[in-house]
């Protein structure tokens, strides 16, 4: 048998050099002595090749073919076999790499017991190796095992160099979320972060994971507790903030660790711009503003903060501000797009009006400052089409040149035909749009249906919807604006056979429940019922100040003049749209507060003096301000 062998090395040559290559990648061989193994003759190589000193690998020659035939038998589906070789090489060899080489072959082959006993001997043959710990910790998780999670967890913290320690601390919940329900990981949690509760360099994060956890659990009161607690320890702490931002939602009182935080003079920017995020989606826009508008103080030539300034000014009908902010966003972000043009990102070639059809295009390219551009342009054209300076929302709308943008740029320019009269050219403008996707026939059909509700051609615009409820059935955002207008037809049975469609599609629907219950508030029709609607829709969406509103005002309807002005004072104080305002003065007015019902209306005529509502309230009330 001693003959034949020179003949196997040679028939193996090319398997041996691709088991090679997969030892280099597990840290067994250096790259030069994998190349040596599916190369003999190196007397071609050049002289540089030569003098690089040769990296000799640890391993015998039996370790090698035992590695080769586990990878062999993995390769022809037999991963028991390649397991058991490639478990009992680790061991010998006592590599982390083919520690993990094994797990990693049970995982695949969904054989967790196996998985978990590779990681149990790789701790036993390294009982130091933090990565052994954090691997039999996350295959405990992953095969649901979480009562035996304690004892690596522990291992796995002490294991862990100090000066990472807080930054795994930090990362615990959300590792540990499938340990359990969430009382037994916030236990968990704090069984095992009790050794480091108070020590300098994880106090805080302790406190914070431990927060996150009893959040989790839906221990709002005891997390704020330990918010307040680690700001306390370390007030310039981006830490507690962060954790009051996610608390503010269902404990008000969370929202004075971000306000004390930001008052820090080392404040970072990026938590301010997280807390504005916070307000707007609470649609609590002039506190964003306030936040937005000191932003801008403190970092004067970052363009970002103007542009979200420039909209919510907008939103709250502050046209001069809201268009000042957008061209000061405009006047940074061009010399960036313009750099990122020359340079070919995808950035630039938005800002230059470039089109890239690559598979990522969209997804990487929406939020730079090409795309920025875009949205400022777009916004100073509404804010200038409602001035009625229509040609220069023209101008603006020139700039754009982005064939992603196509659509909503040809709804402005619609929007401007319409209110000039020309519906008919406004309708086809749209029509005529390429589609450049499948959801392109929808937005068109929206868009068409928005433009016509803006001239208050509600039965038209009934009739586009009701084309786009035919194409697009179980879509709740056509039905819902279907409803809408039904409600400005007086088409009460359609709108509320819509709504109920939509609450059927969408049951978290809360402006679904919203709408219907304000409607039925607003015609004094089954009062009790609208009153349970608006409720409704306010356990979806806590505090939003346009279902407030709603509840005010059917309260009022109701005859509970106190309550309804409790109500509409905290939606106000909110969000102070015109609307909200006119509800405000009619039950101020009621109770007999009229100077200051006088002062709330004074204040949204001069925001917006069209507004139907108001107008309508004033008329109907007799109210000469």
């Amino acid at each position: 048998m001693g003959t034949p062998m020179p003949h196997l090395l040679r028939r193996t040559s090319v398997l041996s050099f691709r088991a090679s290559l997969l030892l280099c990648s597990l840290g067994l061989l250096g790259p030069a002595a994998a190349l040596a193994q599916g190369r003999p003759a190196m007397a071609a190589a050049p002289a540089e090749a030569a003098s690089a000193p040769v990296q000799n690998s640890a391993m015998d020659d039996r370790l090698f073919y035992q590695l080769l035939v586990g990878e062999m038998a993995l390769s022809a589906g037999d991963a028991g076999s390649a397991y058991e070789l490639m478990l009992d090489a680790a061991r010998r060899s006592r590599d982390d790499g083919l520690f993990r080489r094994a797990a990693d072959i049970a995982l695949r082959a969904r054989a967790g017991d196996q998985a978990l006993a590779a990681s149990r001997a790789w701790r036993l043959a390294k009982p130091d190796s933090a990565e052994a710990a954090r691997l039999q910790l996350q295959i405990l998780l992953l095969i649901n095992r979480p009562e035996a999670v304690a004892e690596p967890l522990r291992a796995l913290l002490t294991l862990t160099p100090a000066a990472e320690r807080p930054g795994l601390i930090s990362v615990l919940p959300r590792f540990l979320q499938r340990a359990g329900d969430a009382r037994a990981v916030a236990r968990l949690t704090e069984d095992a972060l009790q050794p480091y509760r108070d020590a300098e360099s994880t106090r805080v994060p302790v406190r914070i994971a431990l927060g996150r956890a009893w959040l989790e659990a839906g221990e709002a009161g005891r997390a704020f507790e330990l918010a307040r607690e680690a700001q306390r320890l370390e007030p310039a702490s981006p830490g507690p903030a962060l954790l009051g931002m996610e608390l503010m939602r269902g404990q008000p009182e969370a929202e004075s660790l971000v306000l004390d935080y930001l008052r820090q003079p080392q404040a970072e920017p990026a938590l301010r711009l997280a807390y504005v995020r916070v307000l707007t989606g609470a649609q609590r826009y002039p506190d964003a503003v306030t936040q937005l508008q000191t932003l801008t103080r403190q970092q004067p030539e970052a363009a970002q903060p103007y542009l979200s300034l420039g909209a919510l000014q907008l939103e709250l009908k502050n046209v001069d501000e809201g268009e000042a902010a957008l061209r000061r966003y405009v006047e940074l972000a061009q010399p960036l797009a313009a750099r990122q043009a020359a340079a070919g990102t995808n950035e630039g070639l938005m800002a230059r009006g470039g089109d890239d059809d690559g598979p990522d295009s969209d997804d990487e390219s929406r939020s730079g400052p090409g795309q920025g551009l875009v949205q400022a342009w777009l916004m100073l054209a509404q804010a200038a089409e409602q001035r009625r300076d229509f040609a220069a929302a023209e101008a603006y709308l020139a700039k754009i040149d982005d064939p992603r943008s196509a659509l909503d740029v040809q709804t402005r320019r619609a929007s401007i035909l319409a209110r000039q009269g020309r519906i008919a050219q406004a309708r086809e403008i749209i029509r005529s749009s390429p589609e450049r996707s499948g959801d392109d026939a929808r937005a068109k059909l929206m868009a068409e249906a928005g433009v016509l509700r803006d001239v208050k051609r509600w039965a038209e615009a009934y009739e586009v919807l009701g084309t786009a409820s035919q194409r697009f059935s179980t879509d709740a955002d056509i039905l819902y604006e279907q409803a809408m207008m039904a409600e400005k037809l007086d088409r009460l049975p359609d709108m509320e056979r819509l709504l109920r469609r939509v609450i059927e599609l969408k049951p978290d629907s809360a402006h679904a429940y919203n709408a219907l219950g304000y409607s039925l508030a607003e015609r004094k029709l089954r009062l009790p019922e609208a009153r349970e609607l608006i409720q409704r829709a306010l356990e979806l969406t806590p505090g939003d100040p346009f279902i407030t509103d709603s509840l005010g005002w059917v309260e009022y309807r109701l005859g509970n003049l106190p309550e309804a002005a409790r109500l509409l004072r905290q939606a106000y104080g909110t969000r102070p749209d015109t609307e909200i305002a006119a509800h405000l003065g009619e039950v101020l007015w009621a109770l007999g507060e009229r100077d200051e019902a006088r002062r709330v209306w004074r204040e949204a005529r001069g925001r917006d003096a069209s507004n139907e509502v108001l107008r309508e309230t004033l008329a109907r009330l007799r109210v000469d301000l």
